[in-house]
C-alpha cells in the first residue's frame, strides 16, 4: 500500500512540473509580467579580439532575475551571457536597457529582441523573434 501512494505520489508530483512547464506561452509579456523567461530565435553574433562568432540560426535564452528591472541573456553557440542588464519600461509592451544610445541598446518585446551591446571591446547582437 506504501508503494503504491508512493508511486501515486510521484505520478502527481510529475504532471502538475510538466503542466507548469507546458502552461507558458509565447505570448508572455517581458514587460508586464513579474517573471519572465523566453527564447528568442534568429541572428546573432559576438565579436572581441580572440572570436569572432555569428549564425543566422542562434537562440537567446532571456529571463527577467528577481530585481524585477534587470534582465539575463543567454546565447547559444558558445557566445557569453549578459548578466544583469537594468530596463525601463517603454510603451505598453516595449523594454529598452537603461542607458541606451545610438549604438548601444538592448530592446525586449513580447515578439523581438534586438541587440547592440558594446562593452569593453567586446561586441554582441542580435536580431531574434518569438
Amino acid at each position: 500500500m506504501k508503494k503504491a501512494i508512493r508511486i501515486l505520489g510521484l505520478f502527481l508530483l510529475v504532471f502538475f512540473a510538466v503542466t507548469s512547464f507546458a502552461s507558458c506561452s509565447d505570448d508572455d509579456d517581458p514587460a508586464n509580467n513579474d517573471f519572465f523567461a523566453g527564447t528568442y530565435r534568429g541572428n546573432i553574433s559576438y565579436n572581441d579580439a580572440d572570436n569572432d562568432i555569428s549564425t543566422d540560426n542562434g537562440s537567446v535564452f532571456v529571463t527577467k532575475i528577481a530585481s524585477g528591472t534587470k534582465y539575463n541573456f543567454a546565447f547559444s553557440n558558445g557566445i557569453p551571457d549578459l548578466n544583469g542588464i537594468e530596463f525601463n519600461q517603454e510603451g505598453d509592451h516595449t523594454l529598452v536597457m537603461v542607458g541606451s544610445t545610438a549604438t548601444s541598446y538592448i530592446r525586449i518585446d513580447n515578439d523581438e529582441l534586438k541587440i547592440l551591446y558594446l562593452k569593453d571591446g567586446r561586441t554582441w547582437t542580435a536580431n531574434c523573434t518569438r
